[in-house]
């Protein structure tokens, strides 16, 4: 019997930014957890004024970051695919996405090979990003879209029928790590346990403008275990993480006590189960586990 969980992110570094302790978890209870990067970040920036790699990074940046994914798929433990679009960049106000980039090709274009995927993995659970992606990046966006439009288009077999026989995803679950109740708690924490904390200033800014983003998360998965797994695979990804990022400065230690889980949104389930949930396959029976 196999579990398996399919995840989509834009980039490489956003599967170790947004639920790598997760899927680090799942992999050490045997479930088959394949992650697709749509997009080789090619045009994002060089955000590690230390990083080593600087000269290949400015020279072939999509080139380092495959060998950061890479790297970064180790310390999960997870399988990987690169759906093969351009990163779309980041364009300033008013300023057009470039041609031929992910965000700009059309839907019933770029999903294709994701329903390929879907329909040849045969996952049970699919994790994504809301309609916002997370943020307002255009790739983020259009990952979420074609994420929801491949999990509709897989289960019917009137659609792309030479993509492979039809398979329907349980369970959609977007990805609400980063969520207020969490913020709070961790906040609570460090108050309560070292009133002197230098963080305690950080984390006050962070709660600030997260105070009125409303705690949307279903699912709580105790992930704590693989919090180092999570931060080695984040650190991978050298380019875009720099080692005093703020996605450090929360010891490990601190967050298992304050707050052990990693937490998501379910969207949409083919199958009973009961609120809140610790468990992505919560309600699926096990016959189609198999």
């Amino acid at each position: 019997m196999t579990q398996r969980l399919l995840a989509v992110h834009a980039h490489p570094d956003d599967e170790s930014s947004k639920g790598a302790a997760t899927y680090a978890y799942y992999r050490s209870i045997g479930t088959d957890v394949t992650v697709v990067s749509c997009t080789g970040g090619e045009r994002g920036s060089i955000l590690n004024e230390a990083l080593e790699a600087r000269s290949m990074a400015e020279r072939d940046l999509g080139g380092l970051r495959r060998l950061e994914m890479k790297a970064a798929q180790e310390f999960m433990g997870i399988n990987h695919i690169w759906l093969g679009y351009q990163d779309s960049g980041l364009p300033d106000e008013g300023e057009a996405v470039p041609a031929g980039s992910f965000a700009t090709i059309p839907i019933e274009i770029s999903a294709e090979p994701l329903v390929r995927i879907i329909r040849r993995l045969r996952p049970q659970v699919l994790v994504t990003y809301d309609e916002n992606g997370g943020y307002p990046h255009p790739d983020h966006i259009r990952a979420h879209e074609i994420a929801v439009f491949a999990r509709d288009a897989a289960a019917d077999a009137t659609r792309y029928p030479e993509a492979g026989p039809a398979w329907q995803i349980d369970k959609l679950y977007y990805d609400r790590i980063l969520n207020s109740a969490r913020i709070n708690r961790v906040f609570e924490y460090l108050v309560e346990a070292d009133p002197t904390n230098p963080l305690i200033e950080r984390m006050a800014e962070m709660r600030s403008w997260m105070a009125d983003r409303e705690d949307l998360s279903t699912t709580h998965i105790p992930a704590s275990d693989f919090f180092d797994a999570r931060d080695n695979a984040l650190r991978s990804h050298a380019s875009q993480v720099a080692p005093d990022s703020a996605f450090f400065f929360w010891p490990n230690d601190m967050q298992r006590q304050a707050w052990p889980t990693e937490d998501f949104q379910l969207i949409d389930s083919r199958v009973e189960t009961v609120l809140p949930e610790t468990d992505l396959f919560a309600g699926i029976p096990q016959e189609e586990v198999a």
